[in-house]
């Protein structure tokens, strides 16, 4: 609970840089996501479970847009977005038989917003303002809130060191990515198949997202 604290204090200390550096956040949040999602599309369906994040279809909506629409009516502190991170690395590395892919990936990034809002911050909207933010019911988001709070084992303290670890690990998927574009790539987040990608959500942590990576897939991204 003492490092909760110094989280919420830290970061209204640095409320006005984190602000400035927000939109690449989600730049990279949103990179890093796609890319996952689509190498575990190619995965075979026998080695997945279908879930309450399933939708039957993939949202015609792109992940960065998604996040977009989301950081412009969530009104949720800076911090959420990261946690919200953390907590969908938690929440993978947990359920390994429900790798995120393009049909569950914009429900687990509504979900992980939504509980992240509610333990960060003092106040936050309800699950039916996050329900038509994300696109779905109440009834949905209720369902899926809960979910997800099982899916993690209701892990939802972050400690001081753990935050800055992903704060690290995502500055310096930020600095690559304006490298990569200024360039030879166009303003896209559609990475052509010769760049070396990362497919881990944070290196410097257990739980990440290469549990749900063959090796092969890992050799490939190499």
């Amino acid at each position: 609970m003492a490092d909760q604290v110094q989280i919420q204090t830290m970061n209204l200390d640095h409320e006005e840089p984190m602000a400035e550096i927000m939109p690449s956040v989600l730049t990279a949040m949103s990179y890093l996501l796609q890319r996952v999602s689509e190498s575990n599309d190619k995965l075979s369906q026998k080695k997945q479970r279908i879930s309450g994040f399933h939708g039957l279809t993939k949202p015609s909506i792109s992940i960065r847009g998604y996040l977009e629409r989301i950081f412009e009516y969530a009104n949720c502190s800076y911090s959420c977005y990261i946690v919200a991170y953390i907590y969908l690395d938690r929440f993978l590395k947990k359920q390994p038989f429900l790798p995120i892919n393009s049909h569950n990936v914009h429900r687990l990034i509504i979900t992980s917003v939504l509980v992240s809002a509610k333990f960060m911050d003092d106040l936050s909207y309800n699950n039916g303002y996050y329900a038509k933010v994300g696109g779905i019911s109440r009834e949905e988001m209720n369902m899926l809130e809960l979910d997800f709070l099982f899916g993690i084992e209701f892990q939802l303290n972050v400690t001081v060191s753990t935050f800055n670890k992903y704060c690290g690990f995502l500055q310096n998927e930020m600095v690559m990515l304006m490298k990569m574009k200024s360039l030879f790539l166009k303003p896209s987040l559609s990475f052509r198949g010769s760049v070396k990608t990362k497919l881990l959500m944070n290196p410097h942590e257990e739980d990440s997202l290469s549990t749900h990576h063959n090796k092969k897939q890992q050799l490939a991204a190499a």
